[in-house]
Order: structure tokens, then sequence, then C-alpha cells
């Protein structure tokens, strides 16, 4: 196992360019992973990397390993999930990804179950409202809402999820109610942006009349957690565009109140994103139709739950 240890370490080092990122990545120490990629080196009698004191570049032998390492991992994987096939005891580690309130609400509630399922399958499970990058994270599947860029990846659609522009009573009664979505772009309103570098969304999309347009909003906050405008709005410090699973239980209680509902926002796809390379892994596989299933229902419920009119 110690020589299989040393080619996922050189795989992270190599796809995340650093040693530290990679130790963290396998929860080991630095110097665990320098001495793993220095036996591996010796090994092969061939440097794999040129370290300086700011940056560490593959060399060429080091890309023509890595090509030949993920092949290696790859085998091992589909081997490994094709015994817990066989023998109905899947096991190791998967490791997703979702946006922080898709991943509270419809996810991480989830876990205890699947795991009460699968006893022998871990998860470790990041939550970010920021762009991610699938391969160089280390993800095994990532949830997404919206259209990802990637086209080279695997995508498996879950539900569209609609959404809706609200806020609370207090806000409404300070500021009014507005009666068309214009309001948002002059100042007379306040809206709480979710903005982070590389944030496909500086507008919101709205469904018209005219068909959609997008409307440059503004407001004083903005945050790149989602989970913090939803208690700002709750606050009545202004409007937010939120998926309906999000706010479901707010709007159910009277907290937050629907608003411009002839011109709601664009529907959004909820999805999965995965690698080509993981799409035998039995694990994932179980660990995706499982979330699918319950994320259905789920989204089903919180429809159900929002008050009409």
């Amino acid at each position: 196992m110690s020589y299989l240890d040393n080619i996922r370490t050189f795989v992270r080092v190599y796809e995340l360019g650093s040693m530290s990122a990679a130790a963290r990545d396998l929860r080991i120490s630095p110097a665990v992973a320098s001495s793993r990629i220095s036996q591996l080196e010796d090994h092969l009698n061939a440097r794999l990397f040129q370290r300086t004191t700011r940056r560490l570049n593959s060399t060429e032998q080091g890309r023509i390993f890595y090509d030949g390492a993920t092949r290696v991992l790859d085998a091992v994987a589909e081997a490994e999930a094709a015994v817990g096939q066989v023998t109905r005891d899947p096991r190791g580690t998967i490791y997703a990804a979702a946006p922080l309130g898709l991943g509270r609400r419809l996810i991480a509630p989830e876990v205890p179950a699947f795991k009460a399922d699968y006893p022998l399958i871990n998860l470790r499970l990041r939550l970010s409202d920021r762009k991610l990058d699938v391969t160089a994270e280390g993800l095994d599947v990532m949830f997404f809402l919206g259209t990802p860029e990637d086209s080279s990846l695997r995508i498996r659609k879950i539900a569209d999820c609609p959404r809706l522009l609200c806020a609370s009573p207090d806000y409404l009664a300070r500021k009014g109610t507005p009666s068309d979505p214009a309001e948002l772009t002059t100042g007379a309103h306040d809206c709480l942006n979710l903005r982070y570098p590389g944030a496909p969304e500086f507008q919101w999309p709205l469904e018209t009349a005219e068909g959609i347009k997008r409307f440059a909003v503004t407001g004083p906050f903005e945050s790149d957690d989602g989970d913090v405008l939803t208690d700002w709005a709750l606050d009545g410090q202004g409007i937010i565009l939120k998926p309906v699973f999000e706010v479901a239980d707010h709007l159910a209680s009277g907290a937050l109140v629907p608003v411009l509902e002839d011109t709601p926002p664009i529907t959004v796809q909820l999805a999965a994103l995965y690698t080509h390379r993981r799409k035998q892994d039995a694990k994932v596989r179980l660990f995706l139709d499982f979330m699918v299933k319950r994320i259905v229902k789920a989204l089903s419920a919180s429809t159900k739950a929002r008050p009409s009119g």
C-alpha cells in the first residue's frame, strides 16, 4: 500500500501544484507528503517536480508519470468498486461539495441516513457558495444550481428549482412593495446580492411579458454566503432572490413575503457534476441515487409548503 500512497500523493501534488495543499487534502503532514514524493522519485530514478522557494513545477517526467498514475488509481478504484458490488459491502470515501443553502437543507440532513445504509462509506462534504473546480479540488461529485461552464464533466440533472423574490413584512411596510422590476434598479429598493470573485450572476434574470430580462439591481449589502443574505432579509434589510426550497419555512410562517410574483426569476437547474473517470465508482453511484430520491422528495414538500397567492 505504501507505493500506492506515494502515487496518490504525487497525483494530488501535481493537481494542486503545492506540497502543503496536497498534504491538507490527504490529511497528512507536509513532511510526509514530501517524503512520499522523494521515495517515488528514488524508485523511478527521475525528478518529478522542480522545486523553488515559491513554486512547484512538474518536470517532463512528472507529466508523463501523471498520465499513467491516474490510470493506475482509476483501475484500483474500479476494482475496489467491483468487489464492493459483488460483496454488497461498498466501502471507501466520497468527496462531495454543494452550495451552502443546498447543502445545509437538502444534502447534509440525509448524510446520517446514507451512512446508516452504507456504514463502510465515509463522506467528506464541503459547502461553499464560491465556484469550485471538481478536478482541482479532488471531488467525486458536486451538486450545483445553474449551468456549469465545464462541458468535459458529466451532468446528472436532478430537478428544476423555481425561484422567487421576497422580503420581510417590516421591510415592505417601510419601503413599500415594488410593482415593477424596474424599481429594483433605481435605488428605490435595497436588493441583497450574492457576490464573490467569478460569480456568474451580477444581474437578476426575471421572466417578463416581453421575455426574460436582466435587471442590474442595487443595494447596500452583499455577501458570498447565501444564508447571510436570508438573515439580512429576515431582519428587514432588503429583497432577496432565492430558490423556493431555501426559504419555504420562512414563507410558510410569514417571516418573508413574495414580491413581484408576475415577473419571477427564471427557474434554475439543480444537478450533480462528476468526472468521467468516476462514472464506474459504485459508491458514488449509490450516493447519487440515494441523494437524488431524497432531494426530489424534499423539493416537492417545499413547493407544497409555500402559501399560494
